[in-house]
């Protein structure tokens, strides 16, 4: 009996494949890549046309020996890893490790894992794509250049252990610069004047100031406010015109990656990296009690809206059944994708739709069954009607001012019956307020109404910046600005936090003194490879050597040579932040020099610009205004207290962040206790604390205890008292020169605050 080799990446897709081939097919898994460029060395020859060294993975040299055997006993192999180019160069890379074998060889491509899918996928089976291979290896090739010779120089000039990445540094870049745009953001004052109106009719209602003399004009200060407010206390108010409109609201298409990765970061708190995780879980099949493994989702790595014909046809039949004709458009409703869309893949979807979130409840935790109901209601719902609603808009004359009041009566609730996009900013999942939100309804009123004053409600405003980056809004980012691809977007966001040039607490980015510092460098003496314009452009050129129409060596020929004289000019210009620091005006107290800023293993420090004739350091801080306070040290302080780990005295000592409590007995005795808030940690499944920490820049923030299992972090004190309005679990503890010290929710749909001592 003949026996086929069916190869995949994931040893959970094992499982899943042979529940749907039977024993005439063996199924083995090479756990990701088993090739790929040394980790201590360059691996590319740039003397001789790029040519890479492959080497075997650390520890996957018996796998590549399973795979061999496995290969000697199979008439024909399937390579299966998955289909984007990532999986292409697996497949690749395990070719050529079982060339020996001579058996025939064919690529097969799961886009879902289903039983119907998976054979129809191998009956499908082609050669393997040269193209897409060449593209990887050369993004591959191209990230090794820039991080393995970039890298070094950082080491030599600001401290080891540092890294540049061709795209990890663009989104580095775009951090900075919100972060610049912010600091110099020079807010201002303006005014908003609303009316509270009453006609012939019920309901009274609110109008608000639209233009001055026909023309929109700012208020800009309290006293036009004023003065605005006194004028029109004394004014006619005269309806001058009704405007009626019936109004249409459509569904969203089926998530691609960047969306899936952006909804679920604003309905679920979902990390980009968690997102992915979960999606690569559900795509490589559950358990589904007798029904066994299942994949439930097709692949999550998509930039294409396309969906084949039957789980359209599917979906209109379920909807029909389960929502009534009402619901169901006249024809399936077919999205566009974006021109750079490379569209081999379909948009990600349930694999069944009858595979309902109630239906497969009861096998997935709750993280998995979450996202699987996002993407489930999202696909059913891009197939269902619009949305419609009657929206009235009325104008209405004061004298030199013209006010403007727009009512809107929900009519068909249609596709948001099921699921509502979410909104930047967002908290909680709108799909379980959408009932609750009351419709903004006007008076019937008609040309030439004339309207009773009842109050004038003045108010202060002041503009504000643009928000930080979350991470649905740089994953946005990033994919309109074309840096990265679907596959890529969570591990950037993952490194530039691993690196320390970023950090995200209450879910925004923010770059760390240490990203300021490399990301400023680096703009400085590459700006070529650290312009998004570049990068996005270097991203086209790789598409197109998938497509076969440029080749790949070109696209290296053509980068290297500038990057090359870039290179060796940096290491020459580039200043040296590790020798001679940053200059500031604190003298030294043992000699006649001065203090620079220089950096360590634990961060930033004082040293002596004579350095080595004088070996003072010296720890500082930051004030607000960006100031340089050097911290004198002092001695130890008695507390009374004993240390839980060695018996000996805790003492108060005095560090680079200032004052903290430790051990005696140091360096026998490292212990320093954490301090708590009391507060247990949010997240879904956590039994962790939240704990007061510094960053190695000297800020506090605080932080789960479970770190690094748990990532959840805040700049904001947390305190162990309950929301009274909506019933969150803390919280924190804020002061502005506006308010003062208060407590305020987290929850900012929320808006709860209360005055604090």
């Amino acid at each position: 009996m003949s026996k086929s080799l069916i190869i995949v990446e994931s040893p959970t897709k094992v499982k899943t494949l042979k529940k749907y081939l039977g024993k005439s097919f063996d199924v083995k898994a090479s756990v990701g890549h088993i090739r790929d460029l040394p980790v201590k060395s360059l691996g590319v020859d740039v003397e001789h046309d790029f040519e890479p060294e492959y080497v075997t993975i650390r520890g996957k040299g018996k796998i590549i020996s399973e795979l061999q055997n496995a290969a000697k006993k199979a008439d024909r192999i399937f390579l299966a890893p998955d289909p984007d180019r990532e999986g292409e160069a697996i497949a690749y890379h395990i070719a050529h490790c079982l060339s020996s074998a001579q058996k025939p060889v064919s690529r097969v491509l799961f886009h879902e894992l289903t039983k119907k899918a998976v054979l129809a996928a191998i009956d499908k089976s082609s050669e393997l794509n040269l193209y897409l291979f060449e593209a990887q290896q050369a993004r591959r090739i191209l990230d090794r250049l820039v991080g393995y010779q970039i890298s070094p120089l950082l080491w030599e000039k600001v401290r080891r252990g540092l890294s540049a990445g061709r795209v990890q540094s663009v989104a580095v870049r775009m951090v900075c610069e919100r972060e610049q745009e912010i600091e110099s953001f020079v807010s201002e004052e303006y005014w908003t004047i609303d009316t509270h109106l009453k006609g012939t009719l019920p309901p009274s209602f609110n109008a608000r100031l639209d233009r001055i003399e026909g023309k929109k004009k700012k208020v800009e200060d309290r006293t036009t406010a004023e003065m605005i407010t006194a004028e029109l206390q004394q004014a006619d108010f005269v309806v001058e015109k009704v405007e009626k409109k019936k109004k249409r609201r459509h569904p969203a298409p089926p998530f691609i990656t960047s969306t899936l990765q952006i909804d679920a970061n604003r309905k679920l708190r979902f990390s980009a990296k968690k997102t992915m995780t979960i999606a690569q879980k559900l795509y490589e099949g559950i358990e589904l009690g007798k029904a066994g493994p299942v994949g439930l989702i097709t692949y999550m790595r998509t930039d294409s809206t396309r969906i084949n014909g039957e789980a359209l046809s599917d979906a209109r039949t379920y909807i029909k059944k389960s929502f009534g004709p009402d619901y169901l458009p006249p024809k399936p409703r077919v999205f566009k994708s974006k021109k750079s869309a490379q569209d081999a893949h379909e948009a990600i979807r349930p694999t069944d739709v009858s595979n309902t979130p109630d239906s497969v409840a009861p096998y997935l935790d709750r993280n998995m069954l979450s996202l699987y109901t996002l993407i489930w209601k999202r696909f059913v719902a891009s197939q269902m009607n619009p949305a419609l609603f009657d929206q009235t808009s009325i104008r209405i004359d004061a004298g030199k001012y013209s006010l403007k009041a727009v009512g809107s009566i929900m009519r068909f609730l249609g596709f948001m019956t099921l699921y509502v996009e979410a909104a930047e900013g967002s908290s909680s999942d709108p799909d379980k307020k959408r009932h609750s939100d009351r419709d903004v309804t006007l008076p019937d009123l008609t040309q030439g109404d004339r309207l009773q004053l009842l109050d004038v409600l003045p108010k202060q405003h002041f503009t504000q910046p643009l928000p930080r980056y979350t991470e649905a809004t740089l994953v946005k980012a990033l994919e309109e600005n074309g840096v990265g691809r679907p596959s890529t977007y969570a591990a950037i966001l993952s490194t530039i936090q691993d690196k320390e040039y970023t950090i995200l607490a209450e879910r925004k980015f923010s770059p760390t003194d240490l990203g300021k510092l490399v990301n400023g460098l680096l703009v400085d003496h590459f700006q070529g490879i650290m312009n998004v314009e570049f990068t996005a452009s270097m991203e086209k050129k790789l598409d197109n050597v998938e497509e076969g129409k440029i080749k790949w060596l070109d696209v290296l020929r053509e980068f290297y040579g500038p990057f090359k004289e870039r290179l060796i000019l940096a290491k020459e210009k580039m200043k040296s932040v590790k020798r001679g620091g940053v200059p500031t005006d604190i003298p030294c107290s043992l000699c006649d020099g001065m203090m620079v800023i220089k950096w360590g293993r634990m961060g930033e420090f004082l040293a002596c610009e004579k350095y080595p004739e004088c070996k003072h350091t010296q720890n500082f801080k930051k004030l607000e205004d960006g100031k340089i306070v050097p911290i004198e040290r002092e001695e130890p302080e008695e507390t009374g207290k004993v240390c839980e780990k060695c018996g000996r005295p805790m003492v108060y000592k005095h560090g680079r962040y200032g004052k903290f409590l430790a051990c005696s007995g140091y360096p026998e005795c490292k212990h320093i206790p954490a301090i708590t808030t009391g507060v247990k940690c949010p997240q879904d499944g956590c039994k962790g604390e939240i704990i007061q920490k510094k960053s190695k820049r000297g800020k506090i923030f605080y932080s789960c205890n479970q770190y690094p299992k748990c990532k959840f972090a805040l700049w904001d004190k947390p305190v162990n008292k309950t929301c009274p309005k909506c019933g969150a679990s803390f919280l924190l503890e804020k002061e502005t020169k506006k308010t003062g010290p208060h407590l305020k929710c987290a929850d900012k749909a929320c808006g709860y605050q209360e005055k604090s001592d």
